[in-house]
């Protein structure tokens, strides 16, 4: 199988905001590689992101190096994107538990997020807590 037809993946994250505060490649791979990397994101809830281009420019960047500034803003708008996800999530999870204690005008508010058929939860991907989840890319073909 060529190069430009393996499945590819790439995995990010990002820490609370130090010095720099860029988001790391934390983990990149082709084939069992990357099927491997995503099996894991999934197991542990966090979200996969299908963007061909986007992994296509992670493979580029060394392991557990920050990612460059000409990626700053793709990566920012991905970032934008998952807090809007988290937000719509936690008021679903919040008027979800007013609906249990009582308060069915609550239910009302928290509508099913959209644009997540490719989203699998979120949490942290083992080690200490109080960073962003990482993010592991998955394109079904890479360029």
């Amino acid at each position: 199988m060529s190069r430009t037809h393996r499945k590819s993946a790439a995995a990010l994250a990002y820490d609370a905001p130090e010095a720099d505060g860029a988001p790391r490649v934390v983990a990149k791979g082709y084939g069992l590689v990357a099927e491997m990397i995503v099996q894991r994101a999934r197991e542990a809830g966090l979200y996969v992101h299908e963007a061909p281009e986007m992994v296509s420019l992670l493979m580029r960047v060394d392991l557990d190096t920050k990612i460059p500034p000409q990626l700053y803003q793709a990566v920012a708008e991905l970032l934008a994107w998952l807090h809007r996800l988290e937000a719509e999530n936690d008021a679903k999870a919040k008027a979800a538990a007013q609906a249990r204690n009582g308060n069915p005008a609550a239910s009302a508010a928290g509508g099913a997020p959209r644009d997540i058929h490719d989203v699998r939860g979120i949490r942290e991907i083992g080690g200490a807590g109080g960073g962003r989840p990482a993010l592991p890319f998955k394109p079904s073909t890479s360029t």
